[in-house]
């Protein structure tokens, strides 16, 4: 009989190509850890596809509080990123002209070529900038 502590789960975290191991107790505590994030993001992705096309642009600011919302979840997590994405909500009435709000830096960094598609998109000046740089012309 298998010994359940000892069984490994891949682990896709290494950029250098190499899969290691973790330990089957160390995938649930992160499973459960990135649980609540990810349900946001399951929630904010469901409101930005079914809900919010029915509105239109109708936002004042770049990125749209949705994506904002999107990003700093992604970004921060369960708590913080909802704490941000509410402050964000909060600006957003008629007396705020918007303009350009990203969500402050993380400390998370994703390996190269894995960046969430919602931190490209929100930040353009920082990562389509250095497409353009790699490629030798405008990424516009």
């Amino acid at each position: 009989m298998h010994d359940i502590s000892t069984a490994v789960v891949p682990s896709s975290s290494d950029p250098s190509g190499s899969v290691p191991r973790r330990s089957l107790p160390a995938a649930a505590g992160m499973f459960l850890w990135d649980l609540p994030r990810n349900i946001l993001i399951i929630l904010l992705k469901t409101y930005r596809k079914v809900i919010s096309p029915l509105y239109g642009q109708v936002c004042r600011f770049f990125p749209s509080c949705s994506a904002y919302a999107l990003e700093a979840v992604t970004v921060h997590g369960a708590v913080k990123g909802s704490w941000l994405a509410a402050k964000r909500l909060a600006k957003c009435h008629p007396w705020n002209a918007g303009g350009v709000d990203h969500v402050p830096a993380g400390h998370r960094h994703w390996p190269e070529g894995r960046t969430p598609t919602i931190v490209v998109l929100n930040n353009p000046d920082q990562f389509l900038a250095v497409q353009a740089d790699e490629e030798g012309r405008s990424a516009a």
